[in-house]
């Protein structure tokens, strides 16, 4: 089964949001490696909680950490350093989904970032979000997948910006899934509706 990784071009994009689609359009699995702060309002919790389906499984983090900050310095607060090899995702039949943290070159330690924890046959999607610089991280990101091998598609996150969203597909030629608005408020509803309009992009990849 595939393993879908859901990245972000910088902290607060949308991921988690965006990883709750994922699960319900799939009937994945979810697992985040790493959470760093909110232990009792993780991102588990929420994507748990944002999930209609009976049949995804919601798997432990490799590393709970106690600090909102990244993940190296969140570490070192706790007195641990994070091993890749301690980083074992779950076996399942089914999709997994897997959240990062913050973007890509978030370090994990002195040598390993975010961008490490991908793998050469992982499905990637990158969430946008619209605020000034988001171009530039936005196309940062996705040259660096682009040059690591990967194929990456995009989500944009929040109210439509036309000029933003066509200069980025003409200068990577990404595949764009669509975008999720600001919301009023979120819920399984919500949710569900955004799953089934991704649906079929989704099962494509």
């Amino acid at each position: 089964m595939r393993k879908i990784f859901i990245t972000g071009i910088g902290t607060d994009v949308g991921k988690t949001l965006v990883s709750a689609i994922v699960v319900e359009a799939l009937a994945a699995d979810y697992v985040k490696p790493i959470q760093a702060g909110d232990l009792d309002h993780s991102d588990t919790d929420k994507v748990q909680r944002l999930v209609s389906n009976t049949h995804s499984v919601f798997h432990p983090n490799s590393y709970a950490l106690q600090t909102p900050m990244s993940p190296h310095a969140a570490a070192a607060i706790d007195g641990v350093t994070i091993a890749l090899d301690n980083i074992v995702l779950p076996v399942t039949e089914r999709d997994l989904v897997i959240e990062g943290a913050g973007g890509l070159l978030v370090p994990l330690n002195d040598t390993d970032t975010i961008l490490d924890l991908i793998q050469p046959d992982y499905k990637v999607i990158v969430v946008s979000r619209h605020y000034l610089g988001s171009i530039n991280h936005t196309l940062l990101t996705i040259q660096l997948l682009q040059s690591k091998g990967f194929t990456p598609v995009l989500i944009f996150s929040g109210d439509a910006h036309p000029t933003t969203e066509s200069i980025i597909q003409k200068m990577t030629g990404v595949t764009v899934i669509g975008r999720i608005d600001d919301e009023p408020y979120i819920d399984q509803r919500v949710v569900s509706e955004y799953a089934a309009l991704f649906s079929d992009s989704l099962k494509a990849l």
